[in-house]
């Protein structure tokens, strides 16, 4: 009987809670997160009244709120939200600014239908109606105008009295032990990085960064001299004037080679002696039949 005692308990723990619950709590980013509120059934909400829609879980001890759409929680003066109630909780660095319009004897209120000096009909509303209409309910301001927040009789406080009672919550939050051990931790943050992160910083950079720098640099100088390389083999085709003229040039020396005019100018040169020694010789043959004569007469 124990036993099944034992996996009966081990079963709804299992079912209540979720698993990625459980596991936040193990997670440790140099700030703790808190334990989980294990729930049997998703929590109903009442609105506070004179706050901006202010909702909180009555039936847990440890404070618990829903506002703007997330759920709010503080914890060893520190404050978590998520958009769960059950799970998925983060840190958040500072105090919401609706808390100090939450009365803190609220819960006394609560106990005894009392909201100072009048009958407070609160309203629990379930979780689904919440999720479904907390936006339009703000929007609108349902709970104020309509509902007079369920308190009989409800009259509006001031709003000097308002800032008054704000300001005297704020002091009272800020003298709180587990608020100033906190305080105290992170002025303790703040003060080691100044000292050690210059030093980690300038260790890294001339073993990370400065390789990167040149490597740009490199690149950045070798951009130019491949672009000249690539218009070089781009023109290369194109620009082929050298065979061209190489040709021309041939075709032109062609016939100063053969040289046809200088060979008929010797035969010209000879053409004219040969002329005058034939009319000399024609000359010749006249006067020897002249003198010929001339000697036969004698």
């Amino acid at each position: 009987m124990k036993k099944l005692l034992l996996g009966t308990i081990l079963l709804a723990l299992a079912i209540v809670v979720p698993i990625s619950t459980m596991a936040e709590v193990n997670i440790s980013i140099g700030i703790p997160l808190p334990p989980p509120i294990i729930f049997p059934a998703p929590p109903e909400v009442i609105v506070m009244p004179d706050t901006n829609y202010v909702y909180v879980v009555p039936d847990v001890e440890a404070d618990m709120f829903f506002w703007g759409g997330w759920w709010w929680r503080p914890w060893e003066g520190r404050w978590y939200r998520s958009h769960y109630y059950d799970r998925g909780w983060a840190y958040y660095n500072n105090v919401p600014s609706f808390y100090f319009d939450v009365d803190p004897g609220w819960r006394g209120y609560y106990r005894h239908h009392n909201w100072y000096g009048h009958q407070w009909n609160y309203e629990r509303i379930p979780h689904r109606q919440l999720q479904q209409n907390w936006k339009g309910w703000r929007d609108d301001r349902y709970w104020e105008r309509q509902r007079t927040w369920g308190v009989q009789g409800y009259q509006p406080r001031p709003q000097q009295q308002i800032r008054e009672l704000r300001h005297q919550r704020q002091e009272q939050y800020q003298q709180r032990p587990e608020v100033q051990r906190h305080r105290q931790q992170i002025q303790q943050q703040q003060r080691q990085p100044q000292v050690r992160e210059p030093q980690v910083r300038q260790q890294r950079q001339p073993q990370v960064r400065e390789p990167q720098v040149r490597q740009q640099r490199q690149q950045q100088a070798r951009e130019p001299q491949v672009q000249e390389q690539r218009q070089q083999q781009q023109r290369q085709p194109e620009v082929k004037q050298p065979q061209g003229q190489q040709q021309r040039q041939q075709q032109q020396r062609q016939p100063r080679v053969q040289k046809p005019d200088g060979q008929k100018q010797p035969k010209q040169q000879d053409s004219k002696p040969r002329g005058k020694q034939n009319q000399g010789e024609n000359k010749q043959s006249q006067e020897r039949p002249e003198r010929e004569n001339a000697e036969h007469g004698r």
